[in-house]
């Protein structure tokens, strides 16, 4: 049965996203589709990151038809019995895809959802219309944030402990969440904790992906957004994304931490409508 995602506070876009559950290879994916008018977004989200933590973003997005859904094991979807690579989180995305009656997307990836959204436009270059990378990486050959930072995501145990969450949020994401540790709460309200199982399939999932091989054969138009603030993944990896696929332009978020997309919508979601309106 479908249901309602109320819009997060302060907002006031007249048309709320809706949930379903939609059953793809087996499994039943929660997946949350805000109806608007262009070419529809398909949004992928970071590591054991339910569909509600995209919602500022989606909210300022007025007008934008938007998909988002959650990862196996991941907010309400099911688990599987198996990981799946990023080859294969892209073909379960293209067949949800057509389960949903959407034969081409534009396509958006954050953090971890970004590799997802490289591996999509790769493999179903006639689905997807234009790409946006936030806040990501080409994989394995990233320059990574520092040891004490990707020690702290090794685990979900922010998504399972408000305090923890309150203890390493700055460190982890950087930018407003850096300047007041309270910016952190608005987030951490709506986080589903993931399943732990779930979460390992996710990091299994991107053991030793890369897109370094292949980035310049990818010939849809990529915005490339990145965070001069990202502890996570340090800027200078949107630098070389933007440099190596073809057709691509980089926004550099000035004081915008790994999550700045979620906390700079004002500056963001103008850059990224203007990119996905612009003449083919």
């Amino acid at each position: 049965m479908a249901a309602v995602i109320r819009p997060a506070t302060g907002t006031d876009n007249p048309i709320q996203p809706e949930i379903e559950f939609v059953e793809v290879d087996g499994l039943n994916l929660r997946v949350a589709i805000r109806h608007g008018t262009g070419t529809p977004l398909l949004l992928f989200n970071g590591i054991g990151a339910n569909l509600e933590l995209t919602m500022p973003f989606v909210d300022a997005f007025s007008g934008k038809e938007i998909i988002v859904f959650d990862m196996p094991g991941v907010g309400r979807s099911e688990l599987g019995w198996r990981p799946r690579r990023f080859s294969g989180l892209a073909k379960l995305s293209a067949r949800l895809l057509d389960r949903l009656g959407y034969p081409v997307v534009d396509v958006a990836g954050i953090s971890w959802g970004g590799a997802v959204a490289q591996q999509f436009a790769k493999r179903y270059p006639q689905r997807c219309r234009r790409l946006v990378l936030a806040a990501t990486s080409a994989g394995t050959f990233m320059l990574p944030g520092g040891p004490r930072v990707l020690a702290k995501m090794a685990t979900p145990k922010r998504y399972l402990s408000g305090r923890y969450m309150q203890e390493v949020a700055a460190t982890i994401y950087g930018g407003r969440v850096r300047e007041n540790a309270d910016a952190i709460d608005g987030y951490a309200s709506r986080i589903i904790p993931p399943n732990p199982l779930g979460y390992l399939y996710q990091l299994i999932g991107g053991l030793g992906w890369t897109s370094l091989l292949w980035l310049r054969s990818l010939k849809q138009p990529t915005l490339v957004l990145g965070g001069d603030d990202d502890p996570l993944v340090p800027l200078i990896n949107a630098r070389f994304l933007a440099s190596m696929i073809p057709n691509a332009q980089l926004h550099i978020v000035r004081g915008g931490g790994h999550l700045f997309l979620l906390y700079r919508t004002d500056e963001v979601v103008p850059v990224i409508r203007e990119f996905l309106g612009a003449p083919e």
